[in-house]
């Protein structure tokens, strides 16, 4: 789930409700979802938007999250959409993990649209509150102030572990492939309160050797986050959910774009637009499935355990890159991720 913020829209609801029978009620109760404008936008996605669903009641229910198709979506690519949401309900449905948003019902509207109900697991994505972040060290930094860098080293290795931990769910015990990992794709609630993933619609079959086998299974994904592998239509394995975490990881001490580093810099004098005649297309391309710059000596020496992290899990070589159980294993027993980690070299 990507959650850019949009200017709040009309979209065609009719104002009839759809109604399900939420699952957490013994009676089987009915559930008014309402029309789109009557709820709270929480985000969009490539095709879809997703809405901030408050429950009423004789009792305190917890909020859900509802994805719904975006009526102002291509028709050519509706049905597209419409699988999409349907396959992730199907997926999302199977899964229960503390790390992974959890699924509350799906139905269709009368209008035919379909309404993927979700557990709510914050307001914002990591994504999010990267660009906050972001944008207070762009607008200190033309106050002449120190403003934020990188997030607390703490804050990024609870993210690693929690994230690391669905992921370990999704590979070992469900025999998925999340196959867009990004922080987008991470929603947080609180002050890093809960750490969950979500978006499963992309997600694929893994075979008993981690790999993605089925002839019609497509690896999706978003660019900047694609494995080398996954670019040249090589064998596709639970490590290109890992290369895709380790970018993750480098968002939260850079708080750029992989391989976009030029949409961030600090002298922009408005706003965070760039001139595409300035964007080196060839220069983009050629980065992409590689391990990204970073600047090892500015973020200090706390960090190093999330620089050797980023660093395995960037490795070209999938086979070089950790499994996501040996990354849970040891961020929870606080060892070395690797016998060379001090040798492993940060390009700046």
């Amino acid at each position: 789930m990507e959650t850019k913020k949009e200017s709040p829209c009309v979209l065609k609801t009719p104002c009839k409700p759809a109604k399900v029978k939420s699952p957490a009620s013994a009676c089987g109760t009915p559930v008014t979802i309402p029309a789109s404008p009557f709820m709270k936008k929480l985000g969009c996605g490539t095709g879809v938007n997703v809405y901030l669903m408050d429950r009423m009641g004789k009792q305190a229910h917890s909020p859900w999250a509802i994805k719904k198709i975006n009526s102002k979506c291509a028709k050519s690519q509706m049905n597209v959409y419409k699988r999409r949401l349907c396959d992730e309900a199907t997926i999302l449905k199977d899964l229960h993990h503390p790390n992974i948003v959890g699924f509350r019902a799906f139905t269709t509207a009368k209008d035919g649209s379909k309404c993927l109900a979700m557990e709510y697991g914050g307001e914002q994505s990591l994504n999010d509150l990267i660009e906050k972040r972001r944008s207070f060290k762009r607008r200190s930094f033309k106050e002449e102030i120190d403003g934020l860098q990188a997030f607390p080293v703490a804050t990024i290795e609870k993210v690693a572990l929690h994230v690391a931990r669905g992921l370990q769910y999704l590979h070992n015990e469900k025999k998925l492939l999340h196959g867009d990992m990004k922080s987008c794709n991470v929603v947080i609630k609180g002050d890093f309160e809960s750490i969950k993933i979500c978006d499963v619609g992309v997600s694929l079959p893994l075979d008993e050797n981690m790999q993605v086998s089925h002839t019609k299974a497509h690896y999706i994904g978003t660019e900047p986050w694609k494995p080398k592998e996954a670019l040249e239509d090589g064998v596709i394995t639970d490590k290109a959910d890992i290369f895709a975490y380790g970018l993750t990881l480098w968002e939260m001490m850079t708080l750029a774009v992989p391989h976009l580093e030029m949409l961030d810099t600090e002298d922009d004098d408005d706003d965070d637009s760039f001139d595409e005649d300035d964007f080196d297309e060839d220069a983009y391309y050629k980065r992409l499935g590689t391990r990204p710059p970073l600047d090892s000596s500015t973020l200090g020496g706390g960090y190093q355990k999330m620089v050797e992290l980023f660093c395995l899990c960037t490795e070209e070589d999938p086979h070089k890159r950790p499994s996501a159980a040996h990354i849970v294993q040891a961020l929870e027993s606080n060892t070395q991720l690797s016998d060379k980690g001090s040798e492993v070299i940060v390009i700046d």
